[in-house]
């Protein structure tokens, strides 16, 4: 099978969900500065969710970009994960609009777990079908950030119920530890592209 229409099915469908979002800003009564105040925690939740599904289409490229095979197995692993994707949407505004109340918080962080672990399979997924020594894994090897992330999200889950603050700094954290995609995968690439055939 070509990867070339899942690339073009996930893009599409995080261009939707992305769009989505944005519908979902209310346009403020009134014109002044001190209108937009109540929509503050709806647009910082827009924020976070915007970047989250940024480093989400930026790891699924890279990941694509480093294996051949595709496969059904493959083919359900991303429907999985654009599911959960598809979702953020709604926890994004359920969170925002509650101005991260405890509940909408944990659901929001249950959401991004979930969207989480599904890439993790999708990952593993696309490595039993290109092989232990595709590009793509010896790139991941033992990344730690795919087993600090899901303890994160726990934590980050459990303190939003009593801590909001700090679970959406964890929220926060998190984002932070992806914002560098793989770079091996970029080297390998281009020792792949810079290597005699």
């Amino acid at each position: 099978m070509k990867k070339i229409r899942l690339e073009i099915f996930t893009d599409g469908v995080i261009a939707i969900i992305i769009t989505i979002m944005v519908l979902k800003l209310r346009i403020p009564n009134g014109s002044e500065l001190a209108a937009l105040l109540p929509l503050l925690p709806t647009f910082l939740s827009y924020v976070l969710s915007f970047f989250f599904l940024s480093l989400y289409w930026i790891s699924h490229h890279h990941m694509l970009h480093a294996v051949d095979t595709i496969n059904g197995r493959v083919l359900w692993a991303n429907l999985n994960l654009l599911f959960w994707l598809s979702l953020i949407p709604f926890a994004t505004g359920f969170m925002g609009e509650n101005h991260f109340a405890a509940i909408p918080l944990a659901f929001y962080g249950s959401v991004m777990f979930m969207a989480g672990l599904s890439f993790y399979v999708l990952e593993r997924t696309l490595i039993s079908a290109n092989g232990d020594q595709s590009m793509l894994a010896k790139a991941v090897g033992k990344d730690i950030r795919s087993l600090l992330s899901p303890a994160l999200w726990l934590v980050g889950i459990g303190l939003s119920l009593y801590v909001g603050t700090i679970a959406v700094v964890v929220y926060i954290l998190i984002a932070m530890m992806w914002i560098m995609p793989n770079r091996r995968i970029e080297g390998m690439a281009i020792e792949n592209r810079d290597s005699p055939k």
